[in-house]
């Protein structure tokens, strides 16, 4: 079932999530819904506050953006592998590297992208699907892509990365979004 992404403005995003166990009403069915849900909505990852949940929950897939590389994304990525993970009550461990800059967008703040600073390298601890533990280092886009999720089971927005001055420049765009009065191809839900 498609689900409606929350709307920037709505307090579940400012909301720090919480662990959840195995026996969490339905997850099978929640997690095969955000696959659904992100997939719908063109994303590359989705996080349980995005559809209304405050658990630690998220869902990546990064193969149609490496399958997009152009040649000279291969020369900047060339080690890049895409993943298909569900990520349980994950902590970041580490982050490593010189900060880069990428432009990054969000389902919950649609029609803004901006570029954000992040580390290359990130080593993650997490529970799959089956509540099989993992701990893993990931790389490039991959890594910013959990990052960028990671921060959403925190209560954080890539918009907090931004100058004050970008995020003046933006505000009229947020308050829109917040507002409703933004039109996209997946169905929305908005704070009251």
């Amino acid at each position: 079932m498609i689900l409606p992404v929350v709307a920037y403005g709505h307090p579940i995003l400012r909301k720090e999530c919480e662990d959840i166990t195995p026996d969490y009403p339905e997850l099978k069915k929640l997690i095969a819904d955000m696959w659904e849900t992100m997939y719908k909505s063109n994303g590359v990852g989705l996080a349980a506050p995005q559809i209304n949940r405050g658990i630690r929950l998220f869902v990546v897939d990064t193969e149609q953006i490496v399958e997009n590389f152009d040649d000279e994304d291969r020369k900047q990525y060339p080690d890049e592998k895409p993943i298909k993970t569900v990520f349980i009550n994950a902590h970041i461990i580490e982050e490593e590297g010189e900060p880069w800059a990428y432009n990054e967008g969000c389902l919950s703040i649609p029609k803004v992208r901006e570029d954000v600073h992040r580390k290359p390298v990130v080593r993650i601890s997490y529970l799959d699907e089956n509540f099989k533990e993992h701990e893993a280092e990931f790389k490039g886009i991959t890594a910013r892509v959990i990052q960028h999720e990671y921060d959403h089971i925190e209560g954080k927005l890539f918009i907090d990365y931004l100058p004050m001055l970008k995020r003046k420049l933006i505000k009229k765009k947020l308050d829109d979004i917040s507002a409703g009065k933004v039109k996209t191809d997946y169905k929305m839900l908005f704070p009251k």
